[in-house]
């Protein structure tokens, strides 16, 4: 038998017109038309670096730790650090291509007790508040959607910079059954653990200094 787990901004900027007015002798200087409004500038999309980024779960089987992690998945994200309410999050995982290292796990994953991979390709995440909570440090509020059950959810994250590169760590924790992962014979949660453990370090371009 094999047990698993689960898992698992707009900154406007315009310019003010300008009006500028010529005198010319002996007559009323006339208005000239104000200068061209520049366009808002909005942060564009970070992205994600997905070969030098992890996106890991862990579940304990029978009181033994057991991991796997994901090998697919985007993220659609928009980051001011500066002004993080400003921002959004939208993040998709592909469900098959999860994998624990072995073959017959990995299979028994995408079957409906679990998974259900075909019916349900993707789990999703969208963003409804970001703000920090210190230097480097935010909390992503939004809901987590996976086999058709959806659950509000937040994660600490915290960002480190170097050399153009911004990266985003943390982790947080999942009742596998709230999401049906696991049904069946498998709802046992002393044969396989309610709580999964997600961790994620992910890497991205395109996101502001802090």
């Amino acid at each position: 038998m094999t047990a698993l787990k689960q898992l698992p901004w707009l900154l406007l900027l315009a310019a003010a017109p300008v009006l500028a007015q010529h005198p010319t002798p002996a007559k009323a200087a006339p208005k000239t038309a104000p200068a061209a409004v520049s366009p808002a500038a909005t942060p564009s999309a970070a992205q994600l670096l997905l070969d030098k980024s992890d996106l890991s779960f862990g579940i304990k089987q029978m009181g033994v730790p057991v991991e796997g992690r994901f090998k697919r998945y985007e993220a659609q994200l928009i980051l001011d650090p500066k002004k993080p309410e400003t921002g959004k999050l939208s993040f998709r995982i592909d469900l098959a291509s999860a994998t624990m290292g072995e073959a017959m796990a990995d299979a028994e994953l995408l079957k409906p007790a679990w998974f259900d991979s075909k019916k349900f390709p993707q789990a999703i995440f969208e963003s409804s508040a970001i703000k920090s909570t210190g230097p480097g440090r935010f909390e992503v509020q939004g809901k987590l959607s996976i086999k058709g059950q959806s659950r509000d959810l937040s994660v600490p994250v915290s960002l480190a910079q170097a050399n153009g590169v911004s990266t985003a760590t943390g982790s947080f924790q999942l009742k596998r059954l709230e999401f049906k992962i696991g049904e069946g014979e498998w709802s046992d949660t002393s044969v396989v653990a309610n709580d999964v453990n997600v961790k994620f370090r992910l890497q991205f371009t395109g996101i502001a200094p802090l």
